[in-house]
């Protein structure tokens, strides 16, 4: 996943681009850029890893040199964001938040046409660079983010600034929210309206599935108007999304809350405790308490002032001791005592078998382990979650293999909660992970929790369903 944020302000935005950008970093990527114009300086870029520190302290020295009453800043899974290129209609910057499935294709399309690429992503194409040539090879910038829509297969939201205006454009079937807010003397567009409410914007637009909207210091005007058709990522809520913030004006919290209420009253365990794996599942496990009537306690804490999150080094044996180090377990919490415990999701249960361990180690008495979402069955085709080399990685993978004795299985059966095969696929996952029992969050319980009809959510990592 990714996520960006723009500004267009009658004074400088240097510091809101900055500061709105660092409140997208909890989206768990490796690189970050900001681009800024002015008239005397023109534009203006810096772009830097994070894998080795945060987004502030990478960037500090540069705000000090830039300027700009416009500026867009990203935080991006792999690929260096934002482009700056040259094009017909002008300079322009684009970043994206993107998943292209056709990136080889299109690479092709551009070097049969003798193109060339400046910058590779991981020893491939920039995908950003991909999308800044669909763009750039159409009459104006509607016509090229159509192309966008029309060629990409995947998913992809956008940001381009032309240093008049900043134009914004959402994913053609909503996948990954745009969202408008304003202030006194500017107007900012962000993924993550967690963005606005300290640096005083008020989230003024949600944008729909293909829209697109340019956006000056004095407000905005829609150029492409929104599908009918949206599949908004239910996972927003479920894992991705920060807290305070809203998608389609629904909040993240809120949402957590009503899945945890949910998980418990389809619950006849009786527990000492319930907690939240950190950090998303902590909302999860308030809305499961509030219902139970059972004590919300914290069995362990994430030590974060020295240790940095889990995915952030790319060395496995390194993931693997910064999982280790952050989490202290509190054994008076935990010893002889029986806990319910709410997650966001089980993708591969590396890290929560180990979890589970040192809650063993720790003298727990019973683990009883709820999922705030079904099984993930089926890898993500249209977002950058659940990346594995191998289908097989997936925890529920390993067990239907487990079960069947090899991959090729009709997946349909073990997605349906009433079936035998979904029953025996749980367990399975069950014992891999040492759980005294586990759960997992009935779809029907989830749509519901989060308040869109089924066909306006995306949902194809736990049902399969094919998508528009």
């Amino acid at each position: 996943m990714s996520g960006f944020f723009g500004c267009i302000s009658k004074s400088s935005c240097v510091m809101d681009v900055f500061y709105g950008t660092d409140y997208h970093s909890h989206l768990g990527t490796k690189r970050a850029g900001l681009a800024f114009y002015s008239e005397s300086a023109g534009f203006q870029r810096a772009i830097h890893s994070l894998e080795d520190g945060y987004f502030r302290n990478k960037f500090a020295q540069d705000i000090k040199g830039f300027s700009g009453n416009c500026g867009i800043g990203v935080i991006s899974d792999q690929e260096a964001q934002p482009m700056v290129v040259a094009s017909h209609m002008g300079r322009f910057a684009v970043a994206t938040v993107s998943k292209i499935n056709n990136a080889d294709d299109l690479e092709k399309h551009f070097m049969d046409h003798r193109h060339t690429f400046s910058e590779t992503s991981q020893g491939a194409v920039n995908p950003t660079e991909l999308v800044a040539k669909l763009i750039a090879e159409n009459e104006d910038f509607v016509s090229g983010i159509n192309s966008v829509f029309e060629h990409v297969k995947g998913s992809c939201s956008l940001l381009v600034m032309t240093g008049k205006s900043i134009i914004a454009a959402r994913d053609k079937l909503g996948r990954t929210p745009v969202i408008v807010g304003k202030k006194k003397d500017a107007y900012a567009v962000t993924f993550e309206t967690n963005a606005f409410p300290n640096l005083d914007f008020q989230t003024e637009y949600y944008l729909g599935p293909g829209e697109i909207v340019e956006i000056t210091a004095e407000g905005f005007t829609q150029l492409r108007k929104p599908n009918d058709k949206m599949q908004v990522c239910s996972f927003l809520w479920v894992y991705y999304g920060y807290p305070p913030s809203s998608y389609e004006n629904i909040n993240v919290d809120e949402t957590r809350y009503r899945c945890g209420a949910a998980l418990a009253k389809d619950d006849d365990v009786n527990a000492d405790f319930v907690a939240g794996i950190p950090d998303s599942g902590i909302g999860h496990a308030m809305g499961y308490s509030n219902e139970k009537r059972i004590p919300l306690k914290r069995p362990y804490s994430k030590y974060t002032p020295t240790w940095p999150r889990s995915f952030m080094p790319q060395n496995q044996e390194t993931r693997d001791l910064v999982a280790k180090m952050k989490l202290i377990p509190n054994r008076s919490v935990i010893n002889g005592k029986c806990g319910i415990f709410l997650d966001d999701s089980i993708v591969r249960g590396t890290q929560l078998k180990d979890n589970v361990r040192h809650l063993h180690e720790g003298g727990i008495k019973e683990v009883h382990m709820r999922i705030a979402c079904p099984p993930l069955t089926y890898p993500c085709e249209f977002l950058n979650f659940s990346r594995s080399r191998s289908s097989l990685d997936m925890a529920t993978r390993k067990a239907i293999k487990q079960i069947e004795g090899t991959e090729e299985v009709d997946l349909k059966a073990y997605s349906d909660v009433n079936s035998c095969e979904y029953a025996a696929m749980v367990d399975k996952i069950r014992e891999n992970l040492n759980l005294t029992t586990l759960k997992f969050q009935k779809l029907d319980d989830l749509v519901n929790a989060i308040g869109l009809p089924k066909e306006k959510l995306c949902t194809h990592c736990w049902d399969g369903s094919s998508c528009f």
